[in-house]
């Protein structure tokens, strides 16, 4: 990638990374996911009262990207119950930017140069790689978790080439423009109450305030981690943004096997290797 802002995008791999490893730490992971949305949606709400309107080009965008996302939040949680963080944290991840080269192909007409497109499959293998043992996928409930964690990777390919195009129609205005869309995150904990009832959302706030704060600190972390990849598809390419976000599974496979105590083989340490091979050459 470029300088400077590749930096910042390797930044946000590792605050994406710390912000999936809160939500899979905690046990009632709609209920965290609910509580991450409520201070996304906060902050969102706050901010858009100060800042300018994004041009009306990208206003359908916004809207695309924020209903997206909904829908992502949902299949998160649900992949997170099938698989551990280092199984279904690489699968989601890493089959995005394949498809978010291929979506940028064909709506934004981007290209990539030969580096970039290896470096991109490097990062996707790679991550792929990360999943794979030889218990990966035997059982009903392994071959649920692949589907679960391939459909997530389709919603991110999807919000990130329709982020891609609508910062890049909202006149400059990618802070107004991530602001708005993540105020389409209240629609989450709207979705838990009719589920569970106001009673499930906020009784936890006493009973374990604790993991509450946790999943609100995953929150605003978020918003730092995916507002920092709008920001750079501005100017740089879709895939490459996007592959190079997603070496945060190397931040995941650590944080996993440091604080969560899942087993991290040598295939894996191996697979680390091509992604970081990958980075490399996004960054040449």
């Amino acid at each position: 990638m470029f300088g400077y802002t590749g930096g910042v995008v390797l930044l946000a791999a590792l605050l994406h990374a710390s912000w999936n490893a809160m939500l899979h730490g905690n046990r009632d992971r709609l209920l965290s996911m609910a509580w991450m949305s409520i201070a996304i949606a906060a902050v969102s709400t706050v901010a858009v009262a100060c800042l300018p309107l994004p041009d009306p080009a990208s206003w359908p965008y916004i809207a695309a990207s924020g209903l997206t996302h909904v829908v992502y939040n949902a299949s998160l949680v649900h992949s997170y119950r099938r698989g551990d963080l280092t199984q279904a944290y690489p699968i989601a991840r890493g089959s995005s930017p394949l498809l978010v080269t291929l979506g940028a192909a064909i709506f934004a007409h981007e290209e990539l140069g030969p580096l970039r497109l290896l470096g991109i499959a490097l990062v996707s293998g790679g991550i792929i790689a990360l999943a794979l043992h030889r218990r990966a996928f035997v059982g009903r409930g392994a071959r649920l978790g692949l589907l679960a964690a391939l459909g997530t990777g389709a919603l991110i390919a999807i919000y990130t080439v329709v982020d891609g195009m609508g910062v890049r129609l909202s006149n400059g205005q990618a802070i107004p423009y991530i602001a708005w869309m993540f105020l389409f995150y209240w629609l989450t904990p709207l979705l838990f109450i009719a589920s569970r009832g106001v009673r499930a959302l906020l009784a936890p706030a006493r009973a374990a305030p604790a993991a509450v704060w946790s999943s609100i600190a995953g929150g605003l972390v978020s918003i730092g981690a995916y507002g920092i990849v709008i920001w750079a598809m501005q100017w740089g390419e879709m895939g490459a943004v996007s592959a190079l976000r997603e070496t945060s599974v190397v931040f995941a496979l650590l944080i996993g096997r440091t604080f969560l105590g899942e087993t991290v083989s040598v295939q894996r340490w191996i697979a680390c290797s091509v992604v970081a091979a990958g980075a490399i050459c996004l960054g040449a």
